[in-house]
C-alpha cells in the first residue's frame, strides 16, 4: 500500500504517490434497460427515445450504465468520492476529464445484458501551466454475447491543491457563437438540464449544480457543463446528420470548460478520408470517411473537439 497522504508533505511530487498503486481488473455487469436512454433522450430535448430495445446504443451513451453510487458519508466536500478503486492516493486530489478514444467494433445493443472490464492502462506526471499533473488513464471492454464490442480509455488529469486557471469574471448569456461549418448543434445548458445529467451519470460533483460553491471555493463564475455532456453533444452531430454511417472510432479532448446559461453551438464538418483516432487501442489505426467536431462559445472556438471515423 502506498504510504498515507499524513505522511507526506504536499509538495511531494504526485509520481511518489503512486509508484506502488496498481489497482487490479475490475468487471461489472448491467442489464442495458431501456430507461437510461428514455432519460437522457429527455433530458437532451429530443422527440422520442433515441433508440428502443435491440437497437444500437449511440456512441457514448453507454456512460448511462454500469454506474456506481457512493454513499454519502464516502463524499468529499467537493461532491467527489474520497476514495475509489482507480482514484489515485494523492491529497487534496481535484480531478479533471481530459478526453478519451472509443473503438466500436460492434455497437452495444439496448436490452442485452452486457459485461465490463476495467483496468489501469497508464499513470504519467505531466508539467502544466498550472504546475504538477498527475493523467490516470482507464481502459475499459465490453462484452455482449462472449464477444468484445467496444473498448474505450479515459484520461483523467489530477492535480494536488486549487487549479489556478483563469476564468471570466461574469458571462455573457446573449452572445451567441456563429461557427462556419455544415453540422451545427446550438444548445443552452440550463440548471435542470444539468442536474439531469448528473443524476443520469451519478456525478454528485457540486460545481454542476451548486452555484455559490461553484464561484467562492472553485473560482468559476457559474455552474460547470460536464465534459461528459459536450462529448456527447459533439457525437449527437454524426447521430442527427449522417444517420446511415455508423462511427467506428472516435477520440475527443476537452480544452476549456462551458458555464450554463452560455449560448453554445457544436458543430462540425464531415471529411472524405481521415485517419482513426483509436490508436493505442486494439485495432490501431484505421482510415476511412470522417468528421471534425468542436463546441463553441463566443469566447472560444474550441472548448472541447472530437474526431469520428465511420465505418
Amino acid at each position: 500500500m502506498p504510504p498515507s497522504s499524513h505522511a507526506r508533505s504536499e509538495t511531494a511530487p504526485l509520481d511518489s504517490y503512486v509508484k506502488s498503486w496498481s489497482p487490479a481488473p475490475v468487471t461489472d455487469e448491467d442489464p442495458l434497460h431501456a430507461d437510461p436512454v428514455v432519460a437522457l433522450s429527455a433530458v437532451l430535448d429530443l422527440p422520442a427515445p433515441a433508440v428502443r430495445a435491440g437497437d444500437a446504443i449511440p456512441p457514448l451513451w453507454h456512460w448511462l450504465y454500469f454506474l456506481h453510487w457512493t454513499a454519502q458519508r464516502d463524499l468529499g466536500p467537493d461532491g467527489h468520492p474520497l476514495h475509489g478503486h482507480f482514484l489515485p492516493p494523492v491529497p487534496n486530489r481535484q480531478r479533471m476529464w481530459a478526453g478519451g478514444r472509443c473503438e466500436i467494433v460492434e455497437p452495444l445493443r439496448l436490452g442485452e445484458p452486457a459485461e465490463r472490464v476495467s483496468s489501469l492502462s497508464a499513470v504519467t506526471t505531466k508539467h502544466g501551466r498550472t504546475g504538477e499533473l498527475l493523467f490516470v488513464t482507464e481502459r475499459r471492454e465490453f462484452r455482449q454475447g462472449g464477444r468484445v464490442r467496444l473498448v474505450e480509455e479515459q484520461d483523467i488529469v489530477y492535480r494536488s491543491g486549487r487549479n489556478a486557471a483563469q476564468h471570466p469574471d461574469a458571462l455573457d448569456e446573449s452572445a451567441a457563437p456563429e461557427p462556419d461549418a455544415p453540422w451545427q448543434l446550438p444548445f443552452r445548458a440550463t440548471p435542470a438540464l444539468l442536474f439531469g445529467f448528473s443524476a443520469l451519470t451519478a456525478n454528485a460533483h457540486r460545481i454542476h449544480y451548486d452555484a455559490p460553491y461553484c464561484r467562492d471555493e472553485e473560482g468559476y463564475p457559474g455552474l460547470v457543463v460536464h465534459g461528459p455532456l459536450l462529448a456527447l453533444l459533439m457525437l449527437e452531430l454524426p447521430r442527427r446528420q449522417a444517420p446511415e454511417r455508423p462511427v467506428r472510432s472516435l477520440s475527443y479532448r476537452l480544452r476549456r470548460p462551458v458555464f450554463a446559461g452560455e449560448r453554445v453551438s457544436a458543430y462540425g464538418t464531415p471529411d472524405g478520408t481521415g485517419a482513426g483516432p483509436s490508436a493505442g487501442l486494439s485495432a490501431g489505426p484505421s482510415a476511412g470517411p470522417s468528421a471534425e467536431l468542436s463546441v463553441a462559445t463566443h469566447r472560444e472556438t474550441r472548448h472541447a473537439t472530437a474526431e469520428v471515423v465511420f465505418g
